[in-house]
């Protein structure tokens, strides 16, 4: 398994797999298209045999002062093998600003405890969040210690 960044020409592969994975919540083809296109994007696949097994998507939100992960999946045939944290370090790893932000499902214990194990807490839920009325719960990991100028007289 390698991860390797992803582009427009990954769509087909990335939509089957957002479809395996969240059967309910797939994002609609523009939202595809916009993530796998928009620059500033951070995106990162897992490649297996040449298959698209893992997909991790992440942009900067400056006003925020913190980066969103906007998506992260891996093949259901692939999961707990590691990669959905391999490919989470590797996003990581390229972004800018002091924390990182994400939401998941509430029921998602899987999903929650391999965020929780890379160092992310707990912040905020969004109420029936999905489309099924499922809530979402938001976690925050800091990445790295704002960087300030120290005041002078």
């Amino acid at each position: 398994m390698e991860i390797v960044k992803t582009s427009i020409t990954d769509l087909n592969a990335l939509r089957n797999l957002e479809k395996t994975c969240f059967p309910l919540d797939a994002w609609p083809l523009l939202d595809l298209v916009a993530v796998l296109s928009f620059p500033g994007v951070v995106r990162l696949k897992a490649v297996e045999n040449g298959q698209m097994i893992g997909f991790v998507a992440a942009e900067t939100r400056p006003h925020e002062n913190t980066d969103w992960i906007a998506t992260l999946c891996v093949h259901p045939a692939y999961q707990r093998r590691g990669i959905g944290s391999q490919l989470l370090e590797a996003c990581e790893s390229q972004l800018t600003m002091p924390s990182t932000r994400l939401c998941v499902r509430a029921n998602n214990t899987a999903a929650i405890h391999m965020y929780q194990r890379a160092g992310y807490l707990f912040i905020d839920t969004w109420w029936k969040y999905y489309r099924d009325g499922a809530d979402a719960l938001i976690m925050e990991k800091r990445l790295r210690q704002p960087s300030y100028e120290p005041y002078r007289l």
